[in-house]
């Protein structure tokens, strides 16, 4: 890191070291100046090197905090990390192309040494008001790339120099200066022991194995069995794995079967098994001639009196008024069979 100093020794560090490098392609004196372009073009060739931008590096600026602890004890250095934007312009005789040839030459430094050399530092470092830098010290070496600008941010960069011809000119920047600052800050206190204990896998304190998602399920038919009372230590393989199966599904299944199967199967069975009774109002609305022909006909295998006895209840319980007084005018009856005419 560098001290207030690095930004002054940077640029004149570049001026040397464009100046240094102007051979063999340029054969005259060339002045290389550290300053903005002129007002008033120089007759002689000139170079001239102008720091116009000065911007915080993105990646270094957070790098060096916390700077200070709670109480205020400085705990480092605070640096600040920069980026320096130089306007690199040249001037010289138009009709020989002198400008042209200075920036040609200025491109083919700076693209083939891009980084600052340590003994064009130390060159630097010679001129008086640069005596105090200590940007030789610094780890960091500051690197030069060239800066694309567009017509309206040359309009504009050149409209800040108020009055100024625009010349040939290329920009480039230079990252990365650390600016270091003056405080010292107070030495760490040193680690007075270190303690690493060596643990056997699985032992106390350790922490725990991982459980794989299908781990659980796999034990949960060994849980079921040893709930069902079934040993699962001394029990065959196959006989725990059934108990699980029944352990695990009785449950589930026999509070559901009763409901389903009670309502649904009863009225079914009802249904089918009872026989077709005739109506009462059927059979009042028959014919006396069909009634009485169907009281005659016996039943297959079936005495007239059997038959009597399990028709006349149905006929006196479920025929109407004028049933029974049609059968008690003179129609013929159940007993009138050849039993009842032998009464």
């Amino acid at each position: 890191m560098s001290n207030a100093l690095a930004i002054a020794h940077v640029t004149q560090a570049l001026a040397l070291l464009i100046e240094a490098n102007l051979q063999p392609e340029i054969d005259m004196a060339v002045k290389v100046e550290p300053r903005k372009p002129s007002a008033d073009p120089p007759a002689e060739p000139t170079i001239t090197v102008f720091l116009y931008q000065v911007t915080p590096n993105t990646s270094q600026r957070n790098t060096d905090l916390p700077t200070r602890a709670s109480d205020g004890t400085l705990l480092k250095r605070a640096a600040a990390g920069l980026d320096l934007h130089f306007l690199i312009s040249a001037y010289g005789e138009e009709t020989e192309l002198v400008g042209q040839r200075l920036i040609g030459s200025v491109v083919r430094t700076l693209h083939e040494i891009p980084v600052l050399p340590l003994d064009i530092i130390e060159l630097a470092g010679e001129k008086p008001y640069l005596a105090d830098s200590d940007l030789a010290e610094a780890a960091q070496r500051v690197r030069f790339t060239p800066t694309v600008m567009d017509i309206d941010e040359t309009s504009k960069l050149w409209g800040m120099l108020h009055q100024t011809p625009y010349t040939l000119s290329v920009v480039y920047q230079a990252a990365l200066v650390l600016i270091e600052g003056r405080g010292t800050p107070v030495a760490a206190k040193p680690v007075e022991r270190s303690t690493v204990r060596v643990l056997p896998f699985g032992a106390p304190g350790v922490p725990g194995v991982p459980v794989p998602p299908g781990a659980g399920d796999a034990a949960r038919p060994a849980s079921g069995a040893a709930e069902a009372g079934t040993p699962a230590d001394t029990a065959p393989a196959g006989t725990a794995e059934v108990t699980a199966r029944t352990a695990t599904k009785s449950p589930a299944q026999s509070p559901a079967q009763p409901p389903a199967k009670t309502p649904a199967k009863t009225p079914a069975k009802a249904s089918a098994k009872a026989p077709a009774k005739p109506s009462a109002r059927a059979a009042a609305k028959a014919p006396d001639g069909a009634r009485a022909r169907a009281r005659k006909e016996p039943q297959a295998g079936r005495s007239s009196r059997g038959v009597a006895k399990k028709a006349t209840p149905a006929a006196s319980t479920d025929a109407s008024p004028d049933a029974l007084t049609d059968t008690g005018a003179g129609s013929p009856t159940a007993d009138d069979g050849p039993d009842g005419a032998g009464r």
